[in-house]
């Protein structure tokens, strides 16, 4: 693959582009060859490009997006560089707002373009949609929370109430601040900075729950390491969940498969049926989905 084929592959994915927000390049799922290293966001009036990692062809690569965003007319376009520990965005154009929202299936979530992470994790838009589907008059925990969208997907289907959990109370504060932006209620949702792993006690006195939503780091050095604090929070969920209740268990690293989970649900969670996996988003294209984010539904008998 070429940078033509580059070119051609984001100017059809731009074509009746909307406000919402749209992976209009996806390299890191390998599906395209000699551009893994690359992806491209459509933030409304945001011309937003990722590298992950250095290469010599970023000079011509950051040319032809330029003019690409121009012929789109993005008024801002922004690029971060991943592989650097520090100063990784610059300004192509335009400004970096200093409060910016983007749209995802309707709803607004707050980004930081000064953040490594931007605040949202656009790969997981399917699931966040099926839990909106599902949560009318139920009770959702929400763990691992971080930026609280689930929760906000949650409360927009109707949900009775939500508790989400995470360690960064920085994190939960723009929860908050998400809710508030789509004008929901937040009299329904409770925000607790605890490390979970810790707090099983506290998460059991809120129970029981008709949704759980378990959405780990893979790796977060001195509080969670995937395959082996994962089985942790499965062996608690019965005790946590009203008959009928979903699990919703997300495992976002390329080098753990989807059987991983299965076998624990298998293990210690008995009377729980696994009813289906989540497609990634069809935007984030991969050569091996078991490389990509593994979005697993189970529910309890």
């Amino acid at each position: 693959m070429n940078l033509e084929n580059l070119k051609d592959i984001i100017k059809n994915n731009l074509e009746n582009k909307t406000a919402e927000a749209k992976r209009v390049f996806h390299g890191r799922g390998k599906f395209y060859e000699n551009f893994s290293y690359l992806t491209v966001d459509s933030f409304n009036n945001v011309f937003f490009v990722t590298f992950y990692e250095e290469n010599i062809a970023e000079e011509k690569i950051l040319e032809l997006l330029k003019n690409i965003a121009k012929s789109f007319n993005f008024e801002n376009f922004i690029i971060q560089r991943k592989y650097k520990d520090s100063e990784f965005y610059e300004l192509i154009f335009g400004e970096i707002p200093e409060n910016f929202y983007v749209l995802e299936n309707s709803l607004k979530y707050k980004i930081n373009f000064k953040n490594r992470n931007l605040g949202l994790f656009f790969d997981i838009k399917d699931a966040r949609a099926y839990i909106k589907s599902i949560s009318k008059n139920k009770t959702v925990l929400n763990l691992f929370s971080y930026t609280c969208a689930f929760s906000v997907s949650s409360i927009a289907g109707g949900a009775k109430s939500v508790i989400n959990i995470d360690m960064s109370s920085n994190s939960l504060n723009i929860g908050r601040e998400n809710h508030n932006i789509n004008n929901l209620d937040t009299k329904k949702v409770k925000f607790f900075s605890y490390d979970i792993l810790k707090s099983f006690g506290k998460i059991k006195k809120l129970s029981p729950y008709d949704i759980i939503i378990i959405d780990p780091p893979s790796f977060q050095k001195g509080s969670f390491i995937l395959n082996k604090d994962y089985e942790k929070v499965i062996k608690r969920l019965d005790e946590y969940t009203n008959s009928g209740a979903i699990i919703l268990a997300c495992l976002n690293d390329p080098f753990i498969e989807s059987e991983f989970i299965k076998e624990l649900f298998n293990k210690y969670l008995i009377n729980f049926k696994y009813l289906k996996r989540i497609p990634q988003n069809k935007e984030f294209v991969i050569n091996d989905e078991e490389k990509g984010l593994k979005s697993l539904v189970f529910i309890k008998n």
